[in-house]
C-alpha cells in the first residue's frame, strides 16, 4: 500500500512537472509570436528601412520604436527568466518594465496627436482625427490591461495573461502595415481581426490546459475586442471631432 501511495506521489509530482514545462513553453512562445509580429509589421518602415529606402524618421518616432520595441524583447526576457526560476531577477526587471509602460503611454500619445496633426492625407479622404481614437484607444486599453497586470503581480496566473494581452492590445499599428493587400482593402476589420486572433489562441490553451477559461483572459480579451468596434464608432462622432480639434490644437503645425 505503501508503494502504491508514493508511486502516485512520484507520477502527480511528475505531471505538474511536464504541466509547467509546457505552459512556460507557451507563454515564452506567444511573447516571441507578438515580437516577430511586430518585427515583420515594421520592417520595412523601421527595422529594415535602409533596405526599401524609407525617408528618415523624426526623432519622436525614432524614441517610438525604441521603446516599444524595449517591451517588445522584455516580454519574452521574463517569461525566459521566470522558466529558469530567476524570479528574484524577473521581479527587479518589473521595476523597470513598469517606468518603461509609462513611457510608453506618454510616447505613444504624443506621437499619435502629433501625426493626426501633421499628416497629409488625399482630398476626399477622411480626417485623420476620425482614426485617431485607434491609436489613442490602443493606448487607453494598453494602460488598462498593463495596469491590472502590475496590480495583480503577486497572482501569477493573474499576471501573466494580463501581460500578453496588454501587448496585443498595441499590436494592430504593427499588423496593419503586414504587406498583404486584404489588410489594406478591410482596413480596421483586418487588422483588429487579426490581431484577436492572439486571444482566441489564450481562450483554447486555457481550455486545453485547464478545461476551463481563465477570467483574466476573457474579461480582457473581451475588453481589447470591445473597444475596437467602440471606438470606430466613437470617431465618426461630432463630439470626438470636436475634442480631437482641441487636442491636436495644441501641437503647432
Amino acid at each position: 500500500m505503501e508503494s502504491i501511495t508514493v508511486g502516485g506521489r512520484e507520477a502527480a509530482s511528475k505531471s505538474r512537472g511536464t504541466g509547467r514545462r509546457r505552459e512556460r513553453l507557451f507563454y515564452t512562445g506567444m511573447a516571441l509570436a507578438l515580437l516577430f509580429t511586430v518585427f515583420a509589421g515594421f520592417a520595412r518602415t523601421y527595422y529594415l528601412r535602409s533596405y526599401f529606402g524609407t525617408p528618415a524618421l523624426t526623432p519622436l518616432l525614432r524614441l517610438h520604436g525604441v521603446v516599444f520595441t524595449l517591451w517588445l524583447l522584455l516580454l519574452p526576457t521574463q517569461t525566459a527568466l521566470v522558466a529558469a526560476g530567476r524570479v528574484r531577477l524577473h521581479r527587479r526587471l518589473g521595476v523597470a518594465g513598469a517606468v518603461l509602460a509609462a513611457l510608453m503611454l506618454l510616447v505613444g500619445t504624443a506621437t499619435a496627436i502629433i501625426r493626426a496633426k501633421i499628416i497629409e492625407v488625399p482630398p476626399g479622404s477622411a480626417s485623420p482625427l476620425v482614426f485617431l481614437t485607434i491609436p489613442l484607444g490602443d493606448m487607453l486599453v494598453f494602460a488598462i490591461l498593463v495596469g491590472a497586470g502590475f496590480y495583480f503581480r503577486r497572482r501569477v496566473d493573474v499576471h501573466k495573461r494580463l501581460m500578453l494581452l496588454s501587448t496585443v492590445a498595441i499590436l494592430p499599428a504593427a499588423v496593419a502595415r503586414l504587406p498583404f493587400a486584404f489588410i489594406q482593402q478591410w482596413g480596421p476589420l483586418a487588422f483588429f481581426g487579426l490581431s484577436d486572433l492572439f486571444i482566441l489562441v489564450f481562450l483554447l490553451y486555457d481550455l486545453v490546459s485547464r478545461r476551463r477559461l481563465h477570467p483574466a483572459n476573457v474579461w480582457g480579451g473581451l475588453l481589447l475586442v470591445i473597444s475596437h468596434p467602440l471606438r470606430l464608432f466613437v470617431g465618426q462622432t461630432q463630439t470626438w471631432l470636436s475634442f480631437a480639434t482641441w487636442l491636436t490644437s495644441w501641437v503647432e503645425p
